[in-house]
């Protein structure tokens, strides 16, 4: 199964996307969706929409993952990374997918260990799950690592269904 883990951004959108076989990984491309800062919101919100379905076209993914939003300190920071959100809710929504929402603390606590774990911790670890990836930046890292969060849930939402049925 191919999935496409992102972390949404209105400057930089960082996307992974990884190939589940079973309980093994292997990753398949990440990079970063840079909008233009001089553009209006409008004009970036469309350039980031046209990426993401650029993205899904070429990869076709099963599933996709979007990081949760989390509160700054500066409320219109944490508006801005809702609206990039919510165009990458629509991307995969007009692809036909359902997309898994995870909070950070979640995404790190399924690649690390702990929900507590420090960005390098991230990119370490992730690193080591996706033997021989070169990582195109923190934020591709944090979209690997939601790629690899949702793996894991619906693994272990396979697994409840298979106990319990």
């Amino acid at each position: 199964m191919i999935v496409l883990g992102l972390d949404p951004g209105l400057g930089t959108t960082g996307w992974g996307v990884i190939r589940a076989e079973g309980s093994r990984l292997s990753h398949v491309a990440n990079g970063r969706i840079a909008t233009n800062a001089k553009q209006e919101l409008g004009a970036r919100l469309v350039e980031l929409d046209r990426a993401l379905t650029q993205l899904l076209a070429e990869f076709e993914p099963a599933a996709a993952a979007v990081e949760e939003v989390f509160v700054n300190k500066n409320p219109q920071s944490t508006l801005k990374l809702g609206q990039a959100r919510g165009v990458a809710l629509l991307a995969a929504a007009k692809a036909g997918i359902v997309v898994g929402e995870y909070a950070p603390s979640l995404v790190k606590k399924a690649v690390v260990g702990t929900g507590a774990a420090e960005k390098a911790q991230v990119h370490a670890m992730v690193s080591r799950l996706l033997p021989g990836v070169e990582i195109a930046g923190s934020d591709a890292a944090d979209a690997l690592a939601v790629a690899i969060c949702h793996v894991h849930h619906l693994g272990s939402v396979r697994s409840d269904h298979t106990r319990s049925g």
